[in-house]
Formats: C-alpha cells, structure tokens, sequence
C-alpha cells in the first residue's frame, strides 16, 4: 500500500500541521478543503489512508466515507473532528472508519491511528476474540456495553440505570480492559466490526 495520507478539512491551519507533521515522519500528504474537492480526482484505485474532518461545508465528513464505500474504494479512515461525541463515534466507526480522535489530538494519536490504517491486523481481536471477551463481562458492564454502542453517554446511561455517571465511567473502564480498547471510539469499533463479522 502506498504510504500517501490523503488530508481533506476545511481548516487550513489542520491541513497544513497535519500535512508537516506526516512530511516529518516520511508520508507523502494530499489536501484538500472539501469532500467534493477530494471526490472529483480521487480514483478506483486509491492508496494509503484518509484522514476526514467530520464536519465541513457541504458534504461531511461521513458522506465523504459513504459515498467512497458506495464507489467500492475501501481506503482505510480516520476521522477528526471539533465536535465529537459518543454519537458520532458510532456513526463513523459502523462507517467503517479505523479511529475517530476529537481535536486538538496528540502528534502520537494521530500517528497511531495511521499506523493502524496501513496494518489493519493490528486493529483489534477477531470477531471470535471480541465474543469471548464479551462473555466475560458482568450483566451489568454488558448492559452499559449495548448502552455505549447505541451511542449514548454516561449521563444518558446513568439515567436509564439509575446509577450516577461517574459510576458509568467505572464501568467503561473495565469494559475498555477486558476488551483491549484504548478508547470508547476503539470500543464502539471493536464491538460494531465483531457483531458484523459474527452475522450470517
């Protein structure tokens, strides 16, 4: 696979601290301002890995992804945004993006993702893997699962447990290390790609 990170933000100052930090590191970089802009030159054939605003003008970020999946190109992606949540991460990972990071991310965060754009065998564990994990969940941590993929919050979830949201937050964490996610956008991913995995 090519090693080319296709950029595509309306915020030009992302683009260009992007585009020098991935330069820095050895990857070819190509921005654009807008989803349509990308769509007009991109190909069949696209390489490397895109790295999509969420929310631009006109066509978001999740169209873009859409749109490039309906046309059969299925370059990995990373989706940013300045307006993150639960909901969104849903939206994106069942999209089939590889991460979602909310901005301002680290120079390691966004470096990692990438890395596992281009070695999608260090996404996660199988849908088998993802399946016993699950089992190991108490009924409760099963049911804040379900409640996380759903795209809900830990208030959202505390309220339809009745428990408190910090007591929520206790129970991501131990989903977050049985399943071996780093995050609840790498939760939401791991889980959404085994339950499809795991359909007939």
């Amino acid at each position: 696979m090519s090693a080319t990170i296709h950029i595509i933000d309306d915020d030009a100052a992302v683009r260009d601290s992007l585009a020098t930090l991935l330069s820095r590191q050895g990857f070819a970089t190509r921005c654009f301002a807008s989803a349509r802009g990308f769509l007009d030159v991109v190909g069949s054939d696209l390489a490397g890995c895109i790295v999509i605003d969420l929310k631009m003008p006109g066509m978001s970020g999740l169209e873009l992804l859409s749109e490039l999946r309906a046309r059969k190109i299925q370059t990995p992606a990373i989706f940013v945004t300045g307006h993150g949540d639960i909901a969104a991460a849903v939206e994106a990972m069942k999209a089939g993006a590889v991460d979602f990071l909310e901005k301002p991310f680290t120079n390691a965060a966004i470096l990692g993702a990438i890395n596992v754009a281009f070695d999608r065998a260090a996404a996660g564990p199988s849908a088998g893997e993802v399946g016993e994990r699950v089992k190991s969940l108490t009924g409760r941590e099963a049911e804040v699962l379900d409640f996380l993929v759903a795209g809900m919050s830990s208030r959202e979830i505390g309220q339809r447990l009745g428990i408190s949201a910090r007591t929520v937050d206790v129970y991501r964490g131990n989903i977050l290390s049985k399943l071996g996610a780093r995050n609840t956008a790498d939760l939401i991913r791991i889980v959404v790609t085994a339950r499809t995995a795991a359909k007939p």
